[in-house]
């Protein structure tokens, strides 16, 4: 298991983070491919980017 993905999935569930940046966060930090065009959302896209970079700290502008 890798410890630094659930530490920070835990963090963000703790924060109260917008679930739909929670889930592009996962998707880009585990290397998915993004979601089809007509589900992606402002929060999925700016999760799958922090999640792609492995930033730790962009979901605190998505908390609700």
């Amino acid at each position: 298991m890798n410890q630094e993905y659930y530490d920070a999935v835990v963090a963000m569930e703790k924060a109260g983070v917008d679930a739909e940046y929670l889930q592009g966060w996962q998707g880009g930090y585990l290397v998915n491919p993004e979601r089809e065009e007509q589900r992606v959302t402002e929060a999925y896209e700016a999760g799958y980017a922090d999640g792609t970079e492995k930033n730790m700290d962009g979901y605190k502008e998505w908390i609700k």
